[in-house]
């Protein structure tokens, strides 16, 4: 046997691929400088499995899953190595009428259960155990909305990858061996304004979706000219169509007159959901943008790496 075989960490990817739950939490967190808080934060990821067996065994039937995401800005004080080679800073796409913005965030925890209150209970007992090593620079919590439509009234992620096309479109290969099983992440988080979207026809709505309101029948692609949200978030090359993994969430405060859709795509290769975003607002032809973004907002933007179970594991203290 190979000496080594007792240390290798073990090729498990984390649930990026988890059922659609009910709730949701988006937490994005902060490191703080120091060596002192990158100790707590090595400890608190390495024991992220079991706070998840600890707050999971109350309802083992509630599908509770959480997926960590490390940005770039402390992949290596974290990890005590390079990254992958994709993972960098989420890039601000400026398109002639909206941009893509960029927001601060090292960290991410993608918390899904089918109750909310496990979502909770995690989350406070990661708080705690990361203690002031960390600063949550956003904190949304998502919902199912009857059967999977966004706040717009939409059927929201028909489009994922299915059955053995979803590690293939999710999960790193043989192109970057050491992270092999781990997955790129985008998350950004969209405020709808309702009442404009509201007074536009049902066809016109279609229009800018691509796909029928009632029953989600996609409409034919433009041939030429203003392109749907579907045909502009769609990626083709020589190669064929490159699929992302989304887990989209809507969320809301009816009382504040918020209302809005969180978006998170995992994805094999990161240029793939980057060039969905270039073609959203910069255009296809350029100035052509996807008009649904006259209605939706974006107000954070973030990209992480979401390692291997076995690499988070590791950092155990």
């Amino acid at each position: 046997m190979d000496a080594d075989a007792g240390r290798r960490v073990p090729i498990e990817p984390q649930k990026v691929d988890a059922p659609l739950t009910r709730s949701s939490i988006f937490l994005i967190l902060s490191v703080a400088d120091g060596d002192a808080a990158t100790e707590a934060v090595r400890d608190g990821l390495g024991s992220v499995s079991d706070l998840t067996k600890n707050v999971a065994f109350r309802d083992l039937g509630a599908s509770l899953a959480i997926t960590v995401g490390i940005g770039s800005r402390v992949w290596e004080r974290i990890m005590g190595a390079p990254g992958p080679r994709e993972l960098h800073p989420f890039r601000v796409v400026a398109g002639a009428v909206h941009t893509a913005v960029a927001t601060p965030g090292d960290l991410l925890f993608h918390i899904r259960s089918d109750r909310y209150d496990l979502c909770f209970e995690f989350e406070r007992q990661l708080l705690d155990t990361l203690g002031d090593s960390v600063t949550v620079a956003d904190e949304t919590v998502g919902f199912r909305y009857f059967d999977t439509r966004d706040l717009l009234g939409f059927v929201d992620g028909t489009a994922n990858p299915v059955g053995p096309a979803v590690p293939a479109s999710t999960l790193v290969g043989d192109e970057d061996p050491a992270f092999a099983g781990g997955s790129y992440v985008v998350a950004q988080k969209y405020l709808h304004d309702t009442a404009a979207w509201a007074s536009l026809t049902t066809e016109q709505q279609e229009a800018i979706i691509g796909r029928r309101k009632a029953d989600n029948t996609e409409l034919d692609d433009a041939v030429s000219g203003q392109k749907s949200h579907k045909t502009l978030s769609t990626i083709e090359d020589d190669e064929g169509e490159h699929d992302i993994l989304r887990d989209n969430m809507p969320f809301g405060t009816p009382g504040s007159g918020a209302f809005g859709t969180y978006f998170i795509g995992y994805s094999r290769h990161l240029w793939v959901t980057e060039r969905m975003l270039e073609r959203m607002f910069i255009g296809d032809p350029p100035g052509l943008h996807d008009r649904l973004l006259d209605f939706s907002t974006p107000v954070v933007g973030c990209t992480f790496f979401a390692p291997t179970a076995g690499m988070l594991d590791a950092l155990g203290g």
